[in-house]
């Protein structure tokens, strides 16, 4: 098969990261007889300073004519830490988002048998978590109205959400749990906010299609007290952008690092994979980022996208491998040797 991938390495870690994934690709196009065309593109803080746009339309472009997206990372901290900084490279993530119809980010939260006692949560607490959060991207309160009054001294972002964003993004939900354990949890406040209540009563509308899912209820803050008590207790979550963004990467590091997780933003049409880790810029260009995440979100792509699970299963054996084996970069080293990101990079590609 051939495929023509769009390939966004961002900013900070993303271009050292993206590098070790695309080998593991190639690696895994040559051993299943794949033939993979890259087609790099500028994005976030590198766009901005190559042609003044976080998301150019020439990007846009590029990926709207590939049959998946990879992506690294968005952010650096000359924007970060300027608060009247017209044009921010995050603009340019929500800009894709949109204009993709990339409207459900699919997190996935497991665990390595290797790598269990690197958890910051005791062995017994996450023993056999397997779960998935869908967040919905593309509506909420990074997408409503926002601005300043009264000469700047008060500030308002609104959150809304249509009955349509809340079905859409609960369809892929309850088609995930009915190909998993059939647990579906939905996340909101509906003691508290409008919208929450909104999302509580299209779910509860849309149960009796899904008869075999058992559905569950349950407050955001609840929610993150339980994730660190008992994660393997859900099996799907479906939450609003805002929930899900900081809920997902406290769902993360359960692992034993933020760097292992990848994750899929999916729509109509097209899927971008990345992983959730951010650009990091105090790692970048010092070859010790964590690749393992962006090389997962290359499985994803392989299993979601493409439709070969066979190459996705292969990655993530090969991942596993290097665990075992302690092929590691520095956060996962724990006292023993640290291997660089490219010699991480090198290695899974070689042993595929």
């Amino acid at each position: 098969m051939k495929f023509n991938i769009a390939l966004l390495a961002g900013d900070g870690i993303g271009p050292e990261v993206i590098d070790q994934a695309v080998k593991v690709c190639n690696a895994v196009a040559e051993k299943f007889g794949h033939d993979i065309t890259w087609k790099p593109a500028l994005t976030g803080a590198a766009a901005i300073d190559a042609v003044g746009e976080p998301y150019p339309d020439e990007t846009h472009e590029v990926c709207t004519n590939a049959d998946a997206v990879l992506f690294g990372a968005i952010g650096h901290p000359k924007f970060d830490n300027d608060p009247s900084a017209a044009v921010r490279p995050e603009q340019g993530l929500l800009k894709m988002r949109k204009k993709l119809g990339l409207f459900a980010n699919v997190r996935p939260t497991f665990t390595f048998p290797s790598l269990i006692d690197k958890s910051p949560l005791k062995k017994d607490r996450i023993e056999g978590t397997d779960l998935v959060f869908l967040r919905e991207l593309t509506g909420g309160i990074y997408f409503g109205e926002k601005g300043r009054r009264d000469e700047g001294e008060t500030a308002f972002d609104n959150c809304v959400y249509t009955r349509e964003e809340v079905k859409r993004l609960a369809k892929k939900g309850f088609e995930m749990a009915m190909m998993r354990r059939k647990k579906l949890c939905c996340v909101d406040k509906a003691n508290v906010l409008e919208t929450s209540r909104l999302w509580r009563e299209t779910v509860q509308a849309m149960e009796k299609d899904y008869p075999e899912v058992e559905v569950s209820y349950e407050f955001v803050d609840a929610v993150a007290m339980r994730l660190v008590q008992w994660p393997n207790s859900y099996d799907v979550l479906i939450t609003e952008n805002l929930f899900g963004d900081i809920l997902t990467d406290e769902a993360s590091v359960i692992s034993g690092s933020m760097g292992l997780m990848p994750s899929a933003s999916i729509g109509s049409d097209i899927g971008l994979f990345e992983p959730i880790h951010g650009s990091y810029p105090q790692a970048a260009g010092k070859n010790i980022a964590n690749p393992l995440a962006t090389v997962l979100s290359a499985a994803m792509m392989f299993e979601t996208a493409f439709e070969l699970p066979e190459e996705g299963k292969a990655i993530r054996a090969v991942v596993n491998k290097s665990l075992a084996q302690g092929i590691v970069t520095e956060d996962l080293a724990n006292g023993g040797k640290a291997y660089g990101t490219a010699e991480v990079g090198d290695w899974l590609a070689a042993n595929l």
